[in-house]
């Protein structure tokens, strides 16, 4: 069955890393009133290359839902047809139109909200911008429900730290709200956090057990409970390159953490 498309006109375009060449992207839909999603959803775009072959690629949305419009955060790749089609302003101008279907997927967060740890490299970013819009809208009501929401975000150099003045920002604004950016290969100047994500992951879980008076690893929930019935008291949703999200997981797992509360989507 055929999926209904819809035509995505290119309201804002903006290069957030030129090192990176990592663009955002701000779509209106004006076939539609509204494009209801959950935070954490994705869109696939749709257009013909070259040979005249259909090609279809998943974007996680960057943004909460908002009207008729949506939000997007693409690295160009290289010889990757649609993320360059994108990024190319002679190919995509402002007012340029993009063919799309969805929204798609599960990589949204559990109600009722707890405490959460958002984890994410690269455009992994997209969705935990999304979930971050949608618990603390601005002039919005808190959907955090005051639990504490930490976003761990690992790149190499600062060049390649997206969306960092909004995150800060909110970080002022939220005091239950925790950015956590990480350098892996930082030069002299930084003075933030270094290494990888998993490590800064295993800190916060270790200092939250400790602050909570639990023991670590955390005892296993009762094997005669269904899925559906089980409930714990934090979250983590990663989502990155293969490698990461199976490094963050493992050590996640050694927390005697159940794979239900890891929540996780790859890109590669």
């Amino acid at each position: 069955m055929a999926r209904e498309l819809l035509t995505a006109r290119l309201e804002r375009k903006d290069c957030i890393s030129e090192v990176a060449q990592c663009h955002h992207f701000g779509f209106v839909l004006d076939e539609v009133e509204s494009f209801p999603f959950a935070a954490g959803q994705f869109v696939s775009g749709v257009a013909l290359d070259a040979n005249g072959k259909m090609q279809t690629r998943a974007y996680s949305l960057a943004s909460a839902a908002n009207g008729n419009r949506f939000e997007l955060c693409v690295n160009r790749v290289e010889e990757g047809f649609f993320s360059n089609h994108l990024a190319d302003l002679p190919d995509l101008p402002i007012g340029a139109t993009i063919q799309i279907h969805g929204p798609h997927g599960h990589f949204i967060l559990h109600e009722p909200i707890t405490d959460s740890i958002l984890v994410a490299t690269g455009t992994g970013i997209a969705p935990m911008r999304g979930y971050l819009q949608w618990l603390f809208p601005a002039g919005g009501p808190d959907r955090s429900n005051g639990k504490q929401i930490w976003l761990v975000y690992g790149t190499r150099y600062e060049s390649d730290i997206y969306y960092r003045a909004e995150f800060e920002a909110l970080a002022r604004r939220v005091p239950n709200f925790h950015y956590l950016p990480t350098l892996s290969r930082a030069d002299e100047s930084w003075t933030g956090l270094r290494g990888y994500v998993q490590e800064h992951v295993a800190r916060i879980i270790e200092e939250r057990a400790t602050r909570l008076g639990q023991t670590l690893p955390m005892p296993a929930p009762d094997p005669a409970l269904p899925a559906s019935e089980l409930n714990f008291d934090i979250y983590a949703y990663i989502c990155g390159l293969n490698e990461m999200v199976s490094s963050v997981r493992e050590r996640l797992i050694g927390f005697g953490w159940h794979k239900k509360q890891i929540v996780f989507e790859r890109y590669d």
